[in-house]
Order: C-alpha cells, then sequence, then structure tokens
C-alpha cells in the first residue's frame, strides 16, 4: 500500500491561496471600517491595515490572472 497523500495541482493550490487571501482581505475591510468609526482611531494602523489591503488585492488579481487563460477574441 502506498502512504503518500495525493499530490494536488498546482491549479489547487492557487484556488486555496486565492480562498484565504480573498478572506484576508474582507478581515481586513471590515477592521478598517470598524477603526474609521472610532472617534480616536489610530491613523497610522489604519494607514497599514489598507497598504497590506492593497498588497492583498494584487496578489488576488495575480493569481486570478494566473487562473484565468487569456482569450484573445
Amino acid at each position: 500500500m502506498n502512504n503518500t497523500p495525493p499530490q494536488m495541482s498546482r491549479e489547487d493550490i492557487l484556488r486555496i491561496r486565492l480562498d484565504m487571501l480573498r478572506r484576508e482581505h474582507r478581515d481586513l475591510d471590515q477592521a478598517i471600517a470598524a477603526l474609521d468609526m472610532e472617534a480616536r482611531a489610530d491613523i497610522l494602523t489604519i494607514r497599514r491595515l489598507k497598504k497590506r489591503k492593497l498588497l492583498l488585492k494584487d496578489e488576488i488579481s495575480r493569481i486570478e490572472d494566473t487562473l484565468t487563460p487569456d482569450i484573445i477574441a
């Protein structure tokens, strides 16, 4: 019997990563909104969260581009 786990395809791995990134992006969005509602919100923290959110969006876009083949019409 072979006890090695089945190998995941590169596409499967990218889809899992994409799901994780989307979840983190959504969580950051909620955290930023909550901080924005506070009267004494830490501007630096909000700025860092927004920067992280933009980085996540860029990585999400890269993965989506990899998973979606270009179709020339």
